[in-house]
């Protein structure tokens, strides 16, 4: 099996494991241990702001690895990254009620509060940045957590309300075709095929991160499926098991990594955030519904009141750019909805074109920063 050609960029400056530019911290939140990489500009003058980012599935910190020394060096901010609950070394606990968004927005007010201490943690308001289910989840702290937030920004997730009643199931996939694969990520069944032996998860992290599966010829075998994961399926059992080459969207010594930290916890944790559809529906429906309303019920005239931006990616199957349509209307803040789309990437884009995306976020920070955009701190 051939080795795939590098999909990400070997240019742009990266964290790599073990990289002495980041501090690796733990914070007690809770009864839950969060760790974190910690991030601060050289030299002695104070960081201009704050940035915390939340990563998303199947991901770590880590997956900010080009955007980390960006943001601490050039934009000369603090960085916090943490893993998020269930991933690499932070907890994972087995009850999916701990991953609700509203859990998740009320720890990461914690964390900021462990980082800046407690008073720092309320006169600092923070920059949140989001990809994937972290991109669900900065809107929500900035929904749960005003007042912690200066600005948001999410990769490849656009802002999106409760629905006036649940759709989940296959209802939901009807709606959303490319949402097929997280039926079978909230079921036992994914967690199921990957934590099955070492060599599984080795696969998994190479197939989704751009690794090719073996061929028919190659695997000594007829049938074989194409691809190792899809939106259709999820995770193809037999694909792994047929043989995947190396990820095309990270290096090997990264893939080691990513292999290492998800050996801590397997599958269970991260896929516990496709748990939580219905218990976020209950926690979220009084924000858009009046107290004691039904589904007939008038939506609350909600809407965030800080500078946000969404950049999506022109290639990603699953959450296509087109989802970010008119979604302006959740936005009163600085300046409304800065929408951005990267040409020629797909879900990864932040490690396809990081130039791209840091470019976006930089000038989006030096919005903020410089006073351009005009926010009540």
């Amino acid at each position: 099996m051939a080795a795939n050609k590098p999909a990400y960029s070997t240019t742009v400056d990266t964290l790599v494991p073990g990289d002495p530019r980041v501090q690796h911290l733990d914070a007690e939140i809770g009864p839950y241990t969060y760790h974190y990489m910690l991030a601060t500009p050289p030299g002695p003058d104070a960081p201009r702001a704050t940035i915390l980012l939340v990563h998303g599935w199947p991901d770590l910190g880590m997956a900010w690895r080009y955007q980390v020394p960006y943001l601490a060096k050039t934009l000369r901010c603090r960085v916090i990254a943490p893993d998020m609950l269930g991933y690499g070394r932070t907890s994972a606990p087995a009850d999916p009620a701990a991953y609700t968004l509203r859990n998740i927005a009320a720890q990461m007010r914690a964390l900021v509060a462990h980082v800046l201490g407690p008073d720092g943690g309320r006169q600092e308001p923070v920059i949140l940045g989001g990809h994937d289910w972290g991109g669900a989840a900065v809107w929500r702290v900035a929904m749960w957590c005003p007042d912690l937030v200066r600005a948001v920004f999410s990769l490849n997730v656009p802002f999106a309300p409760p629905l006036r009643r649940l759709v989940e199931g296959e209802e939901l996939v009807e709606r959303v075709p490319s949402f097929r694969y997280q039926l079978q990520l909230a079921s036992p069944e994914a967690e199921r095929i990957v934590d099955a032996s070492p060599a599984r998860l080795r696969a998994f992290i190479n197939a989704i991160y751009g690794g090719s599966v073996a061929s028919a010829s190659e695997a000594g075998g007829t049938g074989r499926p194409k691809f190792a994961f899809s939106t259709q399926t999820g995770v193809v059992e037999s694909a792994l098991d047929a043989g995947v080459g190396p990820a095309s969207l990270m290096s090997p010594d990264m893939v080691d990594f990513y292999v290492r930290e998800y050996s801590r916890h397997g599958l269970h944790g991260p896929t516990n955030w496709y748990r939580t559809r219905r218990l976020n529906f209950e926690d979220e429906l009084p924000r858009f519904v009046p107290q004691g309303g039904d589904s007939n019920s008038p939506k609350k005239e909600w809407r965030f009141k800080c500078p946000a931006m969404v950049v999506m990616a022109e290639k990603d199957i699953t959450l296509p750019p087109a989802l970010a349509d008119g979604t302006e209307k959740w936005f009163e803040g600085p300046g409304g909805l800065r929408k951005e789309v990267v040409k020629g990437v797909g879900h990864w884009g932040m490690w396809q074109d990081p130039e791209t995306v840091n470019g976006y976020i930089g000038s989006f920070v030096e919005d903020v920063l410089g006073g351009r955009l005009k926010e009540k701190l």
